[in-house]
């Protein structure tokens, strides 16, 4: 069985994410996002509503879960018996930034690093950025899953 782990902070999940999990549904028997939990960072969205945007959004797709984690992503790996870390990959900066990552997970353990190029649609999109156009109440309609759009 191939079980991948998607880490992220997802605040919140982008369309850019989506296709990302949406692709790897093919490539995986079970793909586990997991949301880390740094508490030196500050969140937009509280980490039930970042586990609920994604339930919602995968809600018809049982080969996706979510679940909250602290520490090493590698140790959740070893602790779900995941082989496999998969990562979205927007543009070169991301590919440098994430060869490090790999590099080091590798070093340290069996856990193999997939990436996925995202889409062109969406290549662009970032959290950070979505969070300046949610301040400023801008349209961010576009930009994620419906779960994500405030009511």
């Amino acid at each position: 069985m191939k079980k991948a782990v998607f880490p992220g902070s997802f605040d919140p999940i982008t369309l850019g994410h989506f296709d990302i999990i949406k692709r790897g549904i093919s490539l995986f028997d079970e793909i586990v996002i997991a949301i880390g939990v740094n508490a030196d960072k500050k969140y937009m969205f509280s980490l039930e509503d970042r586990k609920r945007f994604i339930e919602e959004a995968f809600k018809d797709e049982p080969k996706v879960s979510v679940i909250t984690y602290k520490g090493l992503t590698i140790d959740l790996c070893k602790r779900l018996k995941a082989d496999f870390i998969l990562r979205g990959l927007r543009n070169p900066a991301d590919f440098e930034f994430e060869k490090a990552i790999a590099h080091t997970n590798r070093t340290l353990s069996n856990i193999e690093s997939v990436f996925l190029l995202t889409a062109a649609s969406t290549s662009f999109i970032s959290s950070s950025i979505l969070r300046v156009v949610i301040i400023n109440g801008g349209n961010y309609r576009q930009l994620v899953p419906d779960s994500v759009l405030l009511k």
